[in-house]
């Protein structure tokens, strides 16, 4: 599979790079929108905060090509702040900043006593999932975060199927991951996350 890691100025693009070589991905790291809208699959990274990640998008006319994609069917995945720029705004420093819109919500400041909320955690994935598929309960996975989505305020629909909303904890609850036909998104980092990680992302080149 040719999967294309957008290079809008944020994220590990190596590790990612690198992580998804490893899986078995023919890999590019670009910030060219025609490459990213013909890839097998694309994938979003994102380091800092969120004013600035969505800015870098715009730059390269990122949220067009994602949403463009998504329009079409084509295979999205959004990694840490990539998955956070996909809700519909984020609150940082009492700053709201709009986000690509692809799902209702907001990211906030997780209420915890120990901020950021860096290293490994289990996560509490939902039955039918294909990115956890074959991973145990007590599998753990690395994030380095201070913000998140507390809470999931995508109404159900009657035509649509439900997206599957995958859960962790660190003083409160907070979205770990979200499957949502051909958008998927992961909080935490899969690239930083060792053979657990390995394995997610396996499951998500399987599924393109």
């Amino acid at each position: 599979m040719r999967v294309v890691v957008l290079d809008y100025g944020s994220g590990n693009l190596r590790s990612v790079e690198r992580a998804l070589q490893r899986v078995g991905a023919d890999v590019e790291v670009t910030a060219d929108s025609h490459a990213a809208l013909n890839a097998d699959g694309l994938v979003v990274p994102g380091v800092g905060a969120f004013a600035a990640c969505m800015a870098g998008l715009k730059s390269v006319q990122g949220h067009r090509t994602v949403g463009t994609r998504l329009a079409g069917g084509r295979p999205v995945l959004g990694i840490c702040v990539g998955m956070q720029i996909l809700f519909e705004r984020g609150i940082e420093h009492g700053q709201e900043t709009e986000g690509c819109d692809e799902w209702p919500g907001t990211v906030e400041r997780l209420e915890a006593d120990v901020v950021p909320h860096m290293g490994w955690n289990t996560v509490k994935a939902p039955e039918g999932t294909v990115l956890f598929d074959g991973l145990d309960a007590e599998t753990r996975f690395y994030f380095v975060h201070s913000y998140g989505v507390r809470k999931w305020e995508l109404e159900p629909s009657d035509t649509l199927p439900a997206p599957l909303v995958t859960w962790a904890n660190h003083g409160c609850d907070f979205v770990a991951a979200v499957e949502n036909t051909a958008l998927s998104a992961t909080q935490f980092h899969p690239e930083k996350s060792g053979d657990a990680g390995a394995h997610l992302l396996q499951n998500w080149l399987k599924s393109l």
